[in-house]
């Protein structure tokens, strides 16, 4: 058996074999029962299992949710006669529902278990795609748009959730980092994907022909609910339920999370949780960056065709290139997410990767030439596109317990979400082509997320000095032991991850 040592010391890297506790009670006399080596196995198991799965759910959710996007410079704005803000006006009502739906569902998910309800939350935003292919007029592209944002309002931050039920705190950023950059990747395909489909000839009954912009949302939405049915023959209910694992397996899966939380896995959310979640600062800071972020992430996946097809490209070749932009940026949200694991720290990553995006915008702000545009176009996913999972991953690894975990992610999402309904009204037809005002906003927000990263990391290591020299001892006067563990993130020996 390893040795054991407390989480205090910091020479971990000369003892390569120690197992290192993440508890909240430093004084705690448990002791993992379990070899290094043993625990590596199971993380390995549990990535292919798990990894792949909720990267391939969040990539349809993605997908089908800026296809809109691809389907305007197809044909769609003229079709549903989308003047004005119409465009503008039908994306917004998507964010609108999506922001109501996070916490809810959530809570649902703790509830009811993941297997079934996340397959079914991306079956039923597949089938509003397809419905999507049918509409007619712009108020029932409204109404499939609202829909849609109830199905894909659970789908991020319940994955996110479920992913946090299997992971330690240092494993859970380079993970989630994984499947959030599907959003990239759904960016890329969904450009070839909308090149593609658009030029299938043009079929279906006399009452309702498929073609272009109809055939993107059709045949998209088409696979995304065939996949989703197959799910839950991978997606287990919890770790002690996978069939993947052996008993000793499931035994480790379970008690290493237990000891680093000091929380039952299966506690059901209560209104005290609630109210620990809506009260953590950090939350805060995780959710405005999330929202920042958001404003340049989702402008971007709506917008991006526009903004190509608006340097003089045919919209075809429009939708080609925004393929390796988005593949660029998922390679590089998902090797900061390793680096960030592997080096225990979250702010600084942030912080030095809106220098990207800060130039990015102001390149397309106050530049001139298609080269360097599409070069600033780069710059400006690369530098956002780490922030989403970054910022979720923060808030879920400052946030203690299970149930308070998944409050704390849906109401992560949930503010930062409204940084999706000011990115579709940043880009507005009369600001066109240069869109001065939009890539103003965004340059602004970028600014924003650096402070607000320099911000958080200042919190978390002032709120830790003062947790180890005792000034938050107070808090366990007159508790009992339970009452201790349910003090979750603001019990004493709890350490923030900055």
């Amino acid at each position: 058996m390893a040795a054991i040592r407390p989480t205090d010391e910091k020479n971990d890297s000369d003892q390569p074999e120690t197992v290192v506790l993440e508890t909240k009670s430093e004084g705690s006399s448990e002791a993992p029962r379990w070899t290094v080596e043993e625990e590596t196995a199971l993380r390995r198991k549990l990535d292919w299992q798990l990894v792949p799965t909720v990267t391939i759910l969040y990539l349809l959710c993605f997908l089908d949710r800026i296809n809109i996007g691809n389907a305007r410079i197809q044909g769609l704005q003229e079709d549903l006669n989308l003047y004005g803000y119409r465009f503008n006006i039908a994306t917004s009502i998507f964010y609108i529902v999506y922001l109501t739906i996070e916490v809810p569902s959530n809570i649902i998910l703790k509830h009811v278990g993941p297997r079934f309800y996340l397959p079914g939350l991306v079956v039923g935003f597949g089938a509003v795609s397809v419905a999507t292919a049918f509409v007619k007029t712009f108020e029932q592209l409204c109404a499939v748009r609202a829909l849609l944002g109830i199905f894909e309002g659970g789908t991020m931050p319940g994955l996110a959730f479920f992913l946090s039920s299997f992971y330690k705190r240092e494993e859970l950023y380079f993970r989630v980092g994984i499947y959030v950059s599907a959003a990239s990747i759904a960016g890329a395909f969904g450009g070839l994907l909308a090149a593609g489909f658009s030029q299938i000839p043009e079929w279906g009954i006399a009452s309702s022909r498929l073609h272009t912009w109809r055939n993107i949302f059709f045949f998209e939405g088409l696979i995304t609910i065939l996949i989703a049915m197959m799910a839950p023959i991978i997606l287990p209910q919890s770790p002690e339920t996978s069939k993947y694992l052996t008993d000793r397996e499931k035994f480790i899966a379970v008690e290493r999370l237990r000891l680093e939380s000091k929380a039952h896995p299966h506690e059901k959310v209560q209104a005290r949780h609630v109210k620990q979640a809506l009260l953590n600062i950090n939350n805060y800071i995780c959710a405005a960056g999330f929202f920042a972020i958001n404003i340049t992430v989702q402008g971007l996946s709506v917008f991006m065709p526009t903004l190509l097809k608006d340097l003089g490209w045919e919209s075809l070749t429009a939708q080609y290139y925004t393929v390796p932009v988005y593949v660029a940026a998922s390679l590089v949200a998902i090797g900061i997410g390793f680096i960030s694991d592997k080096t225990r720290m979250r702010g600084i990553y942030l912080a030095l990767f809106t220098i990207l995006g800060i130039t990015g915008f102001a390149m397309l702000r106050w530049g001139h030439g298609n080269a360097l545009r599409y070069t600033a176009i780069y710059l400006c996913a690369l530098g956002a596109f780490p922030g989403g999972p970054g910022f979720l991953s923060w808030g879920l690894n400052n946030s203690a317990g299970p149930a308070i975990r998944a409050v704390s992610g849906g109401w992560i999402v949930t503010l930062g979400t409204m940084g999706g309904i000011l990115a579709v009204w940043a880009y507005l037809p009369n600001d066109g082509p240069a869109f001065p005002i939009g890539h103003t906003i965004n340059l602004v927000a970028q600014i924003f997320v650096l402070f607000l990263s320099v911000f958080g990391i200042w919190y978390c290591v002032r709120e830790n000095k003062i947790r180890a020299r005792g000034g938050r001892d107070d808090r366990l006067i007159g508790l009992s032991e339970d009452e201790k563990v349910d003090l979750g993130y603001r019990h004493p020996d709890f350490r923030y991850i900055s």
